[in-house]
């Protein structure tokens, strides 16, 4: 089907810190869609066709869906719980959820909710771990795919230091992931991501089985997590007395480059920020639960000067919100913690193409781009009687753009489209 979405549209096509002509914005703009993918993004009067059907959404603002570069899709009902720092919070609340993933019926009814509040949320595409159970992999993917979502997921291998029930082996992890990753990858918009826990829930063992998925599946993503929490780091290397420091591990089994997402990447030394740089490696920034866990304060600049690509993220559960736009204002605050700014057109520059880039595939999604996936978003930033308030003062995109930054959440999505369709 060929139709027109008509708005007001904003792209990026570079990075604001980088270019001053990094995004292109049409005040009467229109997204020509047809089979699934976006044939031309211009003005709408460029665009309009007699007979060709329209969809009107002005005076809203039309841009890429948004990107979550990580989150747990298990801990949908671990999300707001109270009083804990990392270690003590994976033990108390996520470890008991993510066994009840188990359940074929448990995990197929949380798949659906668990989607269903990232579209509402204007999420398009997602970074997501899994439970260390097959079956919770399984749901992610089918209701994803029958969704058309362009989803990279993967089962969390995970062997040591956390109850049975979540826990699988070297053998078992490495044998899962490898039917689930042959079944999944590539299939249709779905992508497998190879998903060791962290190093303190993996042995050597395992992390010789995650290394030779690696190898055998360069194409593949690798998601982790790195350096979020002092206690964490600090037990980490009790656990792996040979490592220079954290990175050491992953790095010491072949995992760093292009495609892993090292999650938080907070407390790093020089030498992990070296490293990453020359083997490519991302981090990912998640604002709301490095705060609601008191973890620490990212540093961007600092990250960015070294030339580590950053993603931005909700880290659902331990992040206390699934709207992209609250962690931007999140991500915002804690920069301002750290002497730096975050301005809004790199902000949503972050939060589409940005995320796009780090993890590979802005030639797919995260754009406007004619030939890249129709998923869009579309933000009215008069959503809320405070919102519209505040907008009587706006005279510029950019201060549009900070109001949705700041005072945005789902109610501020108009509709969310995937490949093309409306999914609200």
């Amino acid at each position: 089907m060929r139709q027109l979405i008509r708005g007001r549209t904003l792209s990026f096509h570079a990075d604001p810190a980088l270019s001053e002509d990094a995004f292109t914005y049409h005040e009467n703009g229109a997204v020509l869609v047809e089979d699934g993918k976006i044939v031309a993004t211009g003005d709408y009067a460029d665009l309009r066709a007699d007979g060709l059907p329209e969809i009107d959404h002005r005076p809203n603002l039309i841009l890429p869906g948004f990107i979550d570069p990580h989150l747990h899709f298990p801990q949908v009902q671990v999300i707001a719980s109270w009083g804990a720092q990392l270690l003590d919070w994976l033990n108390t609340y996520t470890f008991p959820s993510e066994a009840q993933f188990s359940d074929e019926g448990h995990a197929t009814r949380m798949a659906d909710a668990f989607l269903k509040l990232l579209l509402s949320h204007g999420t398009t595409s997602a970074v997501a771990f899994c439970s260390s159970h097959p079956q919770s992999v399984e749901a992610l993917f089918q209701a994803s795919e029958a969704r058309n979502m362009a989803m990279i997921a993967g089962k969390v291998m995970m062997d040591r230091n956390a109850p049975e029930a979540v826990l699988d082996t070297p053998q078992r992890g490495y044998d899962d992931s490898k039917r689930l990753l042959e079944k999944w990858h590539g299939r249709g918009r779905q992508r497998y991501a190879i998903t060791p826990r962290f190093a303190i829930t993996s042995t050597p063992e395992q992390m010789e089985a995650t290394g030779t998925l690696v190898r055998e599946h360069p194409d593949c993503h690798i998601q982790t997590h790195l350096s979020e929490n002092l206690a964490e780091i600090e037990f980490t290397l009790s656990l792996y007395p040979k490592a220079r420091d954290y990175l050491n591990i992953y790095e010491s089994y072949g995992l760093l480059g292009p495609k892993i997402l090292l999650g938080h990447s907070i407390h790093l030394r020089e030498r992990e920020i070296a490293r990453m740089a020359e083997t490519g490696s991302r981090a990912i920034f998640c604002p709301t639960s490095n705060l609601f866990l008191g973890s620490g304060l990212f540093d961007e600049a600092g990250l960015r000067a070294a030339g580590i690509t950053s993603g931005i993220a909700t880290d659902i559960g331990g992040g206390s919100s699934y709207s992209m736009l609250q962690t931007l204002n999140e991500g915002y605050k804690i920069l301002q913690l750290r002497g730096q700014k975050l301005h809004p057109f790199a902000a949503f520059h972050w939060a589409t193409r940005g995320n796009a880039v780090a993890l590979g595939m802005e030639d797919r999604i995260g754009t406007l781009t004619p030939g890249t996936d129709a998923d869009l978003v579309i933000l009215d930033s008069r959503a809320t009687p405070a919102m519209a308030l505040r907008m009587e003062k706006a005279q510029t995109l950019a201060e549009e753009l900070f109001v949705l930054q700041i005072m945005g959440d789902d109610r501020s999505v108009a509709q969310t489209y995937v490949a093309g369709r409306p999914m609200l």
